[in-house]
């Protein structure tokens, strides 16, 4: 009888752990004031991402005007978190994304690819879900 209650109870923790792991996977903490008002530094964005574990959560050629994306920027070195403003075409026929944070007054330098984008933010109608303030223990920890 315990050895069946301590399998269950190890079941049990061993799922709220992978729960844990994927629903970090999907929450990413913002670091500058750059979508103020809509996201705040701390603010920690639920996502959906481009490739989790080889699942295709949505696909970045699909992204519209007025998406929130996280993308690998190549004129930062950390992953960024903006809204897309435009799109586009290149002469080789490769969509491409202007985009920009809500609170700077320019686009970003360079134009985005599809390629470069690595996530989403999860929208409700047209609100962004966030947990408001609780990412600034990760900015402390790795001292932002």
């Amino acid at each position: 009888m315990a050895d069946t209650k301590q399998i269950r109870e190890i079941t049990i923790y061993l799922a709220i752990i992978i729960i844990g792991i994927i629903a970090a996977q999907h929450m990413n903490v913002v670091v500058s004031g750059s979508m103020e008002p809509v996201f705040y530094r701390g603010d920690i964005v639920l996502v959906e991402k481009a490739n989790f574990l080889g699942i295709n959560e949505f696909n970045p050629e699909d992204v519209e005007k007025g998406d929130i994306v996280i993308y690998n920027a190549n004129w930062f070195p950390d992953p960024v978190i903006h809204r897309v403003v435009g799109t586009g075409t290149a002469q080789n026929g490769t969509k491409y994304y202007i985009i920009k944070g809500d609170n700077n007054a320019v686009p970003d330098p360079a134009v985005v690819y599809p390629s470069q984008i690595t996530a989403r933010v999860i929208t409700i109608g047209n609100q962004p879900l966030f947990i408001p303030r609780v990412g600034y223990i990760t900015l402390w920890i790795r001292g932002l």
